[in-house]
């Protein structure tokens, strides 16, 4: 892996990789990346996200292929206890000279900054509604116990907010 700069870890020279069509290079950056949040959760101030891509040359441009790894946070839809996980997503993009940021990322001057790139693909996975966990029973709407904790002893036999869809039930 080349030597990169402390200050931008997610730049990539690519002078060298860019002259034989079909060349290509392995790399592995970590970086601290700001403000990388949704409505549900976010990437932790300071933490470090990864991207460990196969650059490739082709014509017009470099493919970027590879995985984009981030710790997240948030807080439970269901039971409003602390939640979090890792991210990881594949990601497949074309870096273009005169790259526009929509179809293509740029290609400049013969470098190119995995770091848009990196903020798209964590941003589009970040969670909106997180769970903290798969089975999450969540908070008991009669009472207010987490009933992951504790069994809720209030639990009515049927939930008035489902009534209006009793109609719909077939006759015993």
């Amino acid at each position: 892996m080349a030597p990169h700069s402390e200050r931008r870890p997610f730049l990539v020279h690519t002078s060298r990789l860019r002259r034989a069509v079909g060349s290509r290079s392995h790399e592995v950056r970590r970086g601290v990346i700001d403000d990388l949040a949704c409505s549900g959760s976010a990437v932790p101030a300071h933490a470090q996200v990864e991207a460990d891509v196969v650059l490739e040359s082709v014509v017009g441009g470099v493919s970027v292929t590879g995985t984009v790894r981030a710790p997240w946070t948030g807080t439970c839809r269901r039971c409003l206890e602390p939640a979090g996980d890792t991210i990881e997503v594949e990601v497949r993009e074309h870096f273009t000279e005169g790259g526009d940021g929509q179809e293509t990322y740029p290609l400049c001057e013969g470098e190119l900054d995995l770091e848009p790139m990196v903020r798209d693909a964590v941003l589009l996975e970040l969670p909106q509604a997180p769970l903290c966990r798969q089975g999450c029973l969540g908070i008991c709407p009669t009472c207010g116990v987490n009933r992951n904790e504790e069994a809720c002893r209030c639990r009515p036999e049927r939930d008035e907010r489902w009534a209006a869809l009793d109609v719909l039930r077939e006759p015993s």
